[in-house]
């Protein structure tokens, strides 16, 4: 049975809400941002045909998660985005209530979308069926529907399939939860990806030794890199501690040895994969070049999200920097893929006391901090502390007003930090740590460096780079 279309709300949504959203002084200039309603997770991220292709979750008719289709832009570049067909909606039985998270591959040529087909019942429950879709030459996308069933064992919370090819067989990730409401990661395989077995759990509560792992693990991504296998995940329901997992759910990542011949895993401890007030789901691509490159949602559900002031001009969230990924000295580091520096400006150099250097516009901004004991003040309305334990970043609560602080601990020497217009990424000591926030300055907005120390300063104002 096929569901009401949606085409006709989707498309005047579109036509009334862009330009309310272009209008906003927090619309982002450079980063990917959706045209109207909620974009949360990323999906499908790959390099295809000589193009780039991100698709997203998004919902076109309001600033809320209740309705899930895929959107999809591509990019020759990671820097210049554009607008390709809508890609999946929830028109079907078995994706009735949502077209959830997923990967894409090329099939023999084919590009082909894993994605989740989300259903819930009258009566709470609910299941989920991992489906494909296929590209076709108009650049739609046609449903080949359901290819693996809720798996035994497990609750209705099982979804974001990321799928990869490793010599000629296929295999998939799954986030899930089991009937005791513990998170896991399920790992399938198939010579086809239609009939798919299953190789158990890799990663989650009582795996590997680990304890108190949160009840849903959402959005696993495994490969290989720099000598070891990297597994990315979003554990829901880990105890927040001092210093880290403050957000309501954190993004984690973990390292060691994957056994294709055994499908075991095995890892060493987690560790926070952005210590920022925003960052979740990041899915990885494979360059064209080789390089491992994430791109996260600058979000987080189910905390203040629903309360940030752009859902007044009918939008709400967007997307990281494309980052490079490489592990080295059993750390993982995240730096700004360099295709981003085509956006930079004329270059300016400053060096003396903190509090002599220039006001910076942070409208469009990149600079490059070297320093010791210094505070950085984004317009007020974000500051962030460097000192002998490492960094504070610090914003007032969008509900209490009161202050909320997230942490990274370690010596810090150098920042490199990007802003656009309501976000911030802070790469620090070159890409060993990283801390992405979303913050609602009053424009022009100005950023600061306060001090007594003295600094090193290197800064370029960003070109605008909107969606064609």
């Amino acid at each position: 049975m096929t569901l009401p279309s949606r085409w006709p709300a989707v498309l005047q949504a579109v036509m009334q809400g862009q330009p309310r959203a272009l209008a906003d002084s927090h619309y982002p200039q450079w980063h990917p941002a959706p045209v109207t309603g909620l974009m949360n997770d990323p999906n499908g991220f790959i390099w295809f045909a000589g193009r780039y292709h991100l698709f997203y979750q998004w919902n076109p008719l309001d600033s809320d998660h209740r309705y899930k289709c895929w959107g999809h832009w591509s990019s020759a570049d990671l820097v210049h985005w554009r607008h390709e067909p809508i890609a999946l909606m929830p028109d079907e039985e078995y994706d009735r209530n949502g077209c959830y998270s997923g990967s894409a591959v090329d099939n023999n040529g084919v590009l082909t979308l894993c994605y989740t087909g989300n259903v819930k019942f009258d009566d709470g429950g609910r299941t989920a069926w991992q489906c494909l879709a296929v590209q076709n030459d108009d650049g739609t996308f046609a449903k080949l529907g359901p290819v693996l069933p809720l798996p035994e064992g497990y609750t209705g919370h099982v979804r974001d399939p990321k799928v990869w090819r490793h010599d000629g067989q296929w295999y998939m990730v799954l986030g899930a939860q089991d009937r005791h409401k513990r998170g896991k990661v399920l790992l399938f395989t198939s010579a086809d990806l239609h009939a798919w077995v299953s190789c158990g759990e890799i990663a989650g509560h009582g795996v590997n030794g680990l304890t108190d792992a949160g009840y849903m693990w959402e959005c696993p991504d495994l490969f290989a890199l720099d000598g070891t296998y990297v597994l990315i995940s979003c554990p829901q329901g880990l105890a927040r501690e001092p210093h880290r997992y403050l957000n309501t759910y954190p993004a984690v990542w973990m390292s060691g040895a994957f056994d294709y011949q055994t499908s075991a895993f095995a890892h060493g401890e987690l560790h926070e994969l952005d210590a920022g007030f925003e960052f979740y789901a990041p899915q990885t691509a494979v360059a064209q070049d080789g390089r491992r490159i994430l791109i996260g949602w600058m979000g987080v559900p189910d905390g203040e999200e629903m309360l940030q002031p752009t859902r007044a001009h009918g939008w709400i969230h967007q997307m990281t920097c494309p980052r490079e990924l490489r592990y080295r000295d059993g750390k993982l580091w995240q730096t700004p893929v360099r295709e981003l520096e085509a956006l930079r400006e004329d270059e300016h150099h400053w060096q003396g006391r903190a509090d002599d250097a220039p006001d910076l516009d942070g409208t469009r901004l990149e600079f490059e901090l070297s320093a010791s004991h210094v505070k950085v003040n984004f317009a007020g309305a974000l500051r962030l502390v460097m000192d002998d334990e490492g960094l504070r970043l610090a914003r007032a609560s969008l509900e209490t007003g009161e202050t909320m602080t997230r942490y990274w601990r370690g010596d810090v020497n150098h920042l490199r930090v990007l802003c656009d217009r309501s976000s911030v990424e802070i790469f620090i000591n070159h890409g060993e740590g990283v801390m992405s926030s979303r913050y609602f300055p009053d424009h022009p907005a100005r950023v600061r460096v306060e001090g007594a120390s003295d600094i090193t300063l290197r800064y370029w104002s960003l070109r605008t780079c909107m969606i064609e």
